[in-house]
């Protein structure tokens, strides 16, 4: 049993060998679609981290008019944060405003000049508010638009940063739906190379197959090759595409930090390794496998 075992590995490895051009093209578009399927793993708590930095700085503002009293703004801050969907609600007074916008123009003598000129405090007091999720920020607004405190309110800046919040959250969403068509795509096409290279190995050793046919070799004797050339096409291609992960990981990691320090991609790699790992040669052995039995199927007649 073992002795079959080994020859049949062997005639597989020969079988890929003798057709290594159309072997490298098959393992050239699964290494893609192992790179894709990849991706997506890593790019998951990845997004998660940005859509916390991201949910950290996304927030909407109500500027209150000049009459309305801070305790009458800190009852509606009261009030808002009552709403299931307020995370978090944050008062800010028109002297706290005017420090803040001080602050940041300290460098620049036009503007702080030209407030001098103003001879007044311009700034309205605020309430910003963070949501859970962007989708529930129109609720808030609604809220204040027309319930009990809508004639304390100036105005509200949602529907200006409504855009950048919707492209914000559905950014995770598009990125996700465009690599999984994608790795479909790709999928198939490696699919359709390696059954190709598998039916061509089949034509290539129509002589061999009859001589085993002639001396009473076993179905799966015959078969079992044909098999394991699928498999190491796939195998050989997970672990190129392990090989690519390890060094974009960590060469990007440094570039990375340096834009976002908390997203760390050869941390992620690290963390993840064995389930990385599972997944590649999953998808890769299985790619081949797949177009194996297929290939099998239609074209080796036993």
């Amino acid at each position: 049993m073992l002795t079959s075992f080994k020859r049949i590995i062997k005639t597989g490895w020969k079988n890929f060998s003798r057709n290594i051009s159309l072997s490298s093209a098959t393992i050239f578009i699964m290494v893609m679609v192992i790179s894709l399927a990849t991706l997506l793993f890593i790019f998951n708590p990845i997004s998660k981290t940005l859509i916390s930095i991201l949910q950290e700085k996304v927030d909407v503002s109500i500027y209150f008019k000049e009459e309305v009293s801070p305790e009458e703004i800190l009852e509606v801050r009261s009030e808002v944060s009552k709403i299931p969907e307020v995370e978090e609600i944050g008062f800010i007074s028109r002297e706290q405003a005017l420090e803040k916008f001080i602050e940041r123009y300290k460098d620049n003598p036009v503007l702080i000049e030209s407030l001098t000129e103003v001879g007044y405090n311009p700034f309205l007091a605020s309430l910003n508010i963070k949501a859970h999720q962007s989708s529930q920020y129109e609720q808030v607004v609604k809220f204040l638009e027309t319930g009990p405190f809508k004639d304390l309110i100036d105005k509200i800046d949602y529907y200006q940063r409504r855009p950048v919040i919707e492209k914000v959250f559905s950014f995770t969403a598009a990125v996700n739906k465009t690599g999984i068509f994608l790795g479909v795509i790709l999928g198939v096409i490696a699919v359709l190379l390696a059954f190709n290279t598998i039916r061509i190995a089949i034509h290539n050793s129509g002589e061999e197959i009859s001589i085993m046919r002639l001396v009473g070799a076993s179905n799966w004797f015959i078969r079992g090759p044909f098999l394991v050339q699928g498999v190491v096409v796939g195998l050989i291609a997970a672990l190129i595409t392990l090989l690519i992960t390890f060094g974009a990981c960590y060469g990007f990691d440094s570039k990375v930090r340096a834009v976002a320090p908390e997203i760390g991609f050869f941390n992620i790699f690290l963390a993840n390794f064995w389930s990385l790992l599972l997944i590649q040669l999953a998808t890769g052995i299985g790619l081949g496998t797949v177009s194996s039995l297929i290939a099998i199927r239609k074209y080796l007649k036993i």
